[in-house]
């Protein structure tokens, strides 16, 4: 399995927009991991329909949290970037084997489908057990400069080059 960058961008840019208290704009979001501008907004506006950002319009205007850290899941990022389907998609093909039984559904009793299963659901209940703030808080003690660093290159960027 392998999750779209996208995944990654929109989990550091919640725990980036944690730390500050105005919106901010999608160039200098991207900016500040110097990723594309175009591509990241994309991201951005997937956590603006889940709810997970709002959008203010205008010069001052830009992304920001739409809920505390603590009520946004890594789950809940996942799920708005890469949506809700399962990992593993049993297409029942028992069916066409030998002994296949006309009207079984193989997602039901196929032992691959039921062990895919089963790791999908303990992945998304890990990730559902964790929020931002979780993994804010992580940081935090790890590296406890970081939101001072994140906020004071957050200005800068909004400075544009010629303060740079």
């Amino acid at each position: 399995m392998r999750m779209s960058q996208g995944v990654e961008w929109a989990l550091h840019t919640c725990l980036n927009l944690s730390w500050l208290d105005t919106p901010v704009p999608t160039d200098t979001l991207a900016a500040f991991y110097e990723l594309p501008p175009a591509y990241l907004n994309k991201q951005l506006q997937a956590l603006a329909r889940a709810g997970i950002l709002t959008s203010t319009p205008g010069p001052r205007g830009g992304f920001r949290l739409g809920r505390a850290a603590e009520a946004i899941s890594l789950l809940d990022v996942v799920t708005a970037i890469e949506g809700a389907e399962d990992l593993f998609r049993c297409d029942q093909i028992l069916d066409k084997g030998p002994g296949q039984h006309a009207g079984v559904d193989y997602r039901q009793s196929c032992a691959f489908a039921q062990a895919m299963r089963g790791a999908d659901l303990a992945w998304r209940r890990e990730l559902a057990g964790r929020s931002v703030a979780d993994v804010r808080a992580e940081v935090e003690r790890a590296h406890p400069e970081s939101p001072a660093d994140t906020r004071a290159r957050i200005a800068e960027l909004r400075k544009g080059p010629a303060s740079r």
